[in-house]
């Protein structure tokens, strides 16, 4: 039995400090820890709403697709801001499964039909509301009647990349590859390859 059941959390306070891109809050809230012991906290949260990521892999030429593109975030935080990802976006009110097909198709030009969902996770629940599904396809070159790289419209400009499975893997540990979602992804993809090709 966890000893933070009796744990007590009431929001007083939800103000918005940005709603420019993304919104930020700043939260006021009671906390009854679970020692009984009452406390008035703040703490700030960011929404940007829900979304989803996928592994595309193509068991003939064990291969992944992954994608390129220029993340600000990371540029201010001492990174050429150049990352490897696997593909992903917001749900934008779409279900999580159309919401990932139509990623792929934008993202990379591959028509992805089946979608396995595999699980949801918090990315960072510190700070941040999202919560992202996680998915993995199986593709064929075939299945690629268009380009990808992105919208024009939402100023994307990003680069499909075809990495066999094992290098993607290895460029983990080089640093080549620090997205978490994408780690998170080879990682499964590495332990359940048999049912991948299945």
């Amino acid at each position: 039995m966890s000893k933070l059941k009796n744990v007590k959390v009431e929001i007083l306070k939800d103000e918005t400090l940005s709603k420019n891109w993304y919104h930020l809050r700043n939260i006021t809230f009671r906390y009854v820890g679970s020692n009984g012991q009452e406390k008035i906290l703040k703490r700030e949260a960011y929404d940007r709403g829900n979304g989803a990521t996928i592994l595309l892999y193509d068991p003939k030429r064990d291969v992944v697709v992954l994608v390129r593109q220029f993340r600000m975030p990371a540029y201010v935080n001492e990174d050429d801001g150049f990352l490897l990802e696997t593909p992903a976006g917001l749900l934008d009110g779409d279900n999580p499964a159309e919401a990932i097909r139509r990623e792929v198709a934008e993202e990379t030009g591959y028509d992805v039909h089946s979608v396995r969902p595999l699980f949801k996770l918090f990315m960072s629940p510190g700070s941040v509301t999202e919560i992202l599904h996680f998915f993995a396809a199986l593709i064929d070159v075939e299945d690629r009647p268009e380009e990808g790289g992105g919208l024009a419209e939402e100023d994307e400009d990003i680069e499909r990349i075809e990495l066999p499975l094992e290098e993607a893997l290895a460029m983990i540990g080089t640093g080549e590859i620090r997205d978490a979602k994408t780690v998170i992804l080879l990682q499964w993809a590495a332990m359940n390859r048999e049912s991948l090709r299945a």
